[in-house]
């Protein structure tokens, strides 16, 4: 066994708004160049647009949009024999929210709104009713992986 401990990931402080680690983690990854008080700006923004738009509680129409846009299975490359197969594997649960994170904020920059805040607001609506960019990106990873199941015996 080796010696050196393993350093045990310390999660981020809860938002000073809604209190929940979840929404810190978003705003961390939604940072561009270390500008956190813009990105705070901005999600708080979205958050206000949500609950005018859908006269929902913001926070649970984010929670449900995050988890809807959870994968469970990826495909990874393995080398055999010199092929390389797309082995589909199932996904780690800090990598799904990673994922789910990354897919919902390249969804929610390439649309066409005005401002961060409004394409954020109309992605994470779109994501909790199963719909937008990022559940489709979610649809096309599981049917990548459903077509590459018979390499499935290649996992490691």
């Amino acid at each position: 066994m080796g010696r050196k401990q393993v350093k045990v990931k310390e999660p981020p402080l809860p938002d000073p708004r809604f209190q929940s680690r979840l929404v810190s983690k978003f705003i961390n990854s939604m940072m561009l160049d270390g500008e956190k008080s813009v990105a705070l700006r901005a999600f708080y923004e979205a958050m206000d647009r949500i609950e005018e738009k859908a006269g929902q509680d913001a926070l649970t129409i984010f929670k449900k949009a995050v988890d809807n846009v959870k994968p469970a299975l990826e495909v990874r490359s393995r080398r055999v024999g010199g092929a390389t197969y797309q082995v589909p594997v199932e996904v780690r649960p800090n990598r799904r929210t990673t994922l789910a994170f990354r897919w919902l904020l390249s969804a929610a920059r390439s649309r066409s709104e005005r401002t961060m805040a409004l394409k954020l607001a109309s992605e994470l609506i779109d994501a909790s009713n199963n719909q937008g960019t990022a559940i489709k990106k979610k649809l096309d990873t599981h049917r990548m992986a459903e077509a590459n199941k018979a390499f499935a015996h290649y996992r490691w």
